[in-house]
């Protein structure tokens, strides 16, 4: 048995609802609309992590400045960070708890569409919404897979080169991370992820890539600089 089956309750209450969607609109419009009411719900989340990410953005020369002076003692370092985030009530780690609670939603539909179901059985313009597609055959299915493909890539693109900034917004800083310089190209993952899964599933990624773009460039309209993120899921 897959260690996915424990969440096979939530699985079953995903498909009625979008089952239901799916009576008065095609599935796959349903899938769509079911994805945007669950990032919907998660949004407030989302303006909690960018509060603390620009108060994190803003305590930033003051944490280089700990950095230059506690360089030789890692301890210091430490609390001298801790004190600062504690004074300003803020968080190094802001901008994670909205990827975290995404996880279990993406498990379940990651769920949903890899399991023989009668949602899979519908079509995305004559493409089987159950198809990989490495099973793609004909011009047609060809042009849909292509479309969502590149979907993927201009969107990954859009995150790779805000990553880039990011990094090099970081380069100067004492201690970079390790593996820094790769975090900008895990930005194509839900390309490489989307060769991998159905139509039904490609087309979740898809519209969850969008939202997550267009949600952090209104969440930081204001000039913020936007921080590098994982890959939408």
């Amino acid at each position: 048995m897959s260690v996915l089956a424990v969440l096979d309750p939530a699985v079953a209450a995903a498909h009625a609802v979008v089952a239901a969607i799916a009576h008065v609109l095609p599935t796959a419009l349903a899938i769509v609309l079911f994805t945007v009411a669950v990032r919907l719900a998660l949004h407030p989340l989302a303006r909690a992590a960018a509060r603390g990410e620009k108060a994190r953005a803003v305590l930033a020369p003051k944490v280089a400045e700990l950095n230059k002076k506690f360089k030789d003692r890692p301890e210091k370092l430490r609390e001298a960070l801790a004190e600062l985030y504690r004074k300003e009530q803020a968080s190094p780690f802001a901008g994670c708890l909205p990827m975290l609670v995404q996880i279990p939603f993406f498990s379940v539909m990651y769920r949903l569409f890899t399991t023989p179901n009668d949602l899979l059985d519908h079509t995305l313009f004559g493409v089987p919404l159950g198809l990989h597609v490495t099973g793609a055959h004909g011009a047609g299915q060809w042009a849909v897979f292509g479309a969502l493909f590149a979907g993927l890539a201009a969107v990954g693109y859009v995150n790779f080169r805000r990553a880039r900034r990011a990094a090099a917004r970081n380069a100067g800083q004492p201690a970079p991370q390790p593996g820094a310089g790769l975090l900008p190209y895990l930005s194509f993952g839900s390309v490489l992820f989307a060769s991998l899964v159905p139509v039904a599933a490609v087309l979740y990624l898809l519209t969850t890539s969008l939202w997550s773009a267009a949600e952090r460039a209104w969440l930081y309209r204001d000039g913020t600089p936007v921080p590098a993120a994982a890959p939408a899921v």
